[in-house]
């Protein structure tokens, strides 16, 4: 655990997670920096600002770029999967997937597309990729789909289908297209049966969909709780901030609700 954590804000939070029924793990592109990720703006937490290609990122990553000039749009989808793909999950991912076993009712609510908490163990069933994920490509024309995006990625791009020769993408949420109906719906449902503890880890919360439920679990009475390096504009509003990295205390608040 950081020196700098208070071991009485560790502990009140495991005990908080430990009597909740109901839990909800919010986790944005600050749980993935210490897999190697950068933590900037855009899809997947990847950019910021102007792309080499002189455009912002917003324009160059967006669903209409892809229909226009996929082969420029590409070109930046094939940055964030290589990262993702050289990246792997760290110790928090694998401390959330435990607490997920211990616990039937913890849900995860995640912004980022790399992957990692699939990887990690966390359960398909409980888990909300609300940004999409990277794999496995599908054709826009005729909806087959493409597994091998690693090997596409060393060939020209974009990558065509085999079937039909139409460009392929990945199932993410580019700038300008709408979030996933499915997962949208599947949060909606769980929010409605509420959530007795919330922990939101590595997000600012901006969006709506992200912060929503941690407003609910403390008008409800619940817990709320955020890891971040950083304060955000919620921090000072939670029962619990813990200002450091989620690879520096997962493993601590877990094993105190585990084995206390």
């Amino acid at each position: 655990m950081s020196a700098s954590v208070d071991p009485a804000l560790v502990r009140q939070t495991a005990a908080a997670l430990r009597h909740a029924t109901r839990i909800l793990i919010i986790t944005g592109a600050g749980l993935s920096a210490d897999s190697g990720l950068p933590t900037y703006r855009g899809v997947g937490g990847l950019y910021n600002g102007q792309t080499d290609d002189g455009l912002p990122i917003e324009m160059a990553l967006s669903g209409p770029m892809l229909r226009r000039d996929p082969a420029l749009c590409w070109k930046y989808i094939a940055q964030l999967g290589s990262a993702c793909l050289g990246g792997r999950p760290n110790a928090a991912h694998y401390a959330i997937a435990e607490l997920q076993r211990r616990k039937p009712e913890c849900w995860v609510l995640t912004q980022n597309v790399d992957g990692y908490h699939r990887a990690a163990g966390s359960p398909s069933e409980r888990l909300i990729e609300i940004h999409g994920q990277l794999a496995p490509l599908y054709c826009q024309s005729c909806g087959a789909e493409d597994p091998l995006l690693s090997e596409h990625l060393a060939r020209p791009l974009p990558p065509l289908c085999a079937c039909c020769n139409g460009v392929l993408r990945p199932p993410v949420v580019l700038f300008g297209e709408m979030l996933p109906e499915l997962a949208l719906n599947v949060l909606q449902e769980e929010m409605a049966k509420g959530f007795d503890a919330v922990l939101s880890i590595g997000t600012t919360a901006s969006f709506p969909y992200i912060h929503e439920p941690m407003l609910r679990a403390r008008v409800a009475g619940g817990f709320a709780a955020e890891i971040n390096p950083s304060p955000t504009d919620h921090s000072a509003h939670m029962d619990a901030f813990l200002r450091c990295k989620a690879l520096e205390v997962m493993d601590d608040i877990v094993s105190h609700i585990c084995f206390d």
